[in-house]
């Protein structure tokens, strides 16, 4: 729940984009930083917090982010102009850097090992759930009540967590936290680094093509407005139905589970790209969006905590940092592209984004195979 409240904070200003620069009086430029602003702090601030923490109880440090996080959205809801809301995001993205990285490395402390990929798929459940159903919830909150009125039900549900995490987690005490010489040799380690490059690209390739979804389903597939909110529901539906099944595949083998997510995505973007205008075939093909990218997170978690298991909290404070800087990298590159060459061609872009990750991973497989046989016949 904690990682939820974090990432439907991060996406809410998604469904309530207009009104909120249409009352605070900014430009749709201006706008964009609503979401890019927290993402550069989350990223920032992952390797910094788990760094400060040392040996804290990690439940205090999530109850302590969930309370900032619910003053966050308070502020936001509160906001009287645009610095006033930036500030309040930049609060967001302190805690999407904490909860995430401190979250993320806690599924083997609070079940036995070989319950591990199904722990990590409901705290990463958290997450797909609220990449996918943030935009509409917010849309549906705030086109009933507002959207101060979504923020402010925000920082409810934020306290809630808050208070059910501190009665219900057991005191979690960690071991030194690692330092900055131990989290930079983490990329020294050839796992990690292949495993952020491919995050890196995954997620910006998404969202190259995700923060557009709207105007895709509206301007290109010809939706009426009154569809979007059912479609992207759907959309959060397949999405968390795949966090679970790329959980199960990716504990036993996480690389050619991240293989058939890329592949899946390259497919469906390019499939949009061309069948797209049709809408029977952009209802089924944002289905199977939200199958293949629900299972990114999870997947790519249980890459990091495979390749360091014994630094989880280091590897996963540096995965949540470049998560971060692809959505940032993928909103960034997208705005450019769909204003210059449209919505079509940035599907195309976003697909090529695809091709890095299946690349590398399919090196990285020979590698390993090679290595395998050297040892086999030695």
């Amino acid at each position: 729940m904690a990682t939820f409240c974090v990432v439907t904070s991060e996406m809410l200003p998604v469904g309530l984009f207009v009104p909120i620069t249409a009352e605070l009086g900014v430009s749709t430029g201006m706008g964009g930083f609503m979401l890019f602003v927290p993402a550069i702090v989350a990223a920032l601030c992952a390797p910094l917090i788990v760094m400060g923490a040392k040996g804290a109880d990690r439940r205090r440090i999530l109850c302590g982010l969930l309370a900032l996080l619910a003053a966050a959205n308070a502020a936001g809801a509160l906001a009287c102009g645009m610095a006033w809301f930036l500030a309040a995001r930049v609060l967001v993205g302190i805690c999407i850097g904490g909860i995430w990285a401190v979250a993320g490395g806690l599924a083997g402390r609070l079940v036995a090992p070989a319950a591990v990929g199904l722990a990590t798929s409901v705290i990463f459940g958290g997450v797909a759930v609220a990449s996918v159903l943030g935009v509409p919830l917010g849309a549906f909150i705030g086109g009933l009540a507002g959207w101060r009125t979504a923020f402010g039900l925000m920082a409810g549900l934020c306290f809630g967590v808050l208070c059910l995490n501190a009665l219900s987690l057991p005191r979690l005490p960690a071991g030194p936290a690692p330092g900055l010489r131990r989290m930079l040799s983490q990329l020294a380690d050839p796992g990690v680094r292949l495993g952020l490059l491919v995050t890196l690209c995954l997620v910006a390739g998404h969202f190259m093509a995700y923060t557009f979804v709207r105007p895709l389903l509206q301007s290109y597939a010809g939706f009426e407005a009154g569809w979007i909110g059912p479609l992207l529901f759907a959309y959060g539906a397949a999405g968390v139905a795949g966090n679970f099944v790329a959980g199960s595949a990716a504990a036993r083998r996480a690389g050619a589970t991240l293989c058939a997510i890329a592949t899946a995505l390259l497919l469906i973007l390019l499939l949009f790209s061309g069948l797209g205008q049709f809408r029977p075939a952009a209802a089924v093909l944002l289905l199977a969006w939200g199958l293949a990218y629900g299972g990114v997170s999870v997947a790519l978690q249980t890459w990091m905590m495979q390749a360091a298991p014994e630094a989880a909290e280091a590897a996963t404070s540096l995965f949540v940092a470049v998560f971060n800087l692809g959505i940032a990298a993928g909103a960034l590159l997208g705005a450019p592209s769909v204003d210059v060459l449209g919505l079509r061609a940035n599907l195309w872009l976003a697909a090529a984004c695809m091709l890095a990750p299946l690349a590398m991973l399919a090196r990285a497989g020979r590698y390993g195979r090679k290595a395998r046989s050297n040892v086999s016949t030695a």
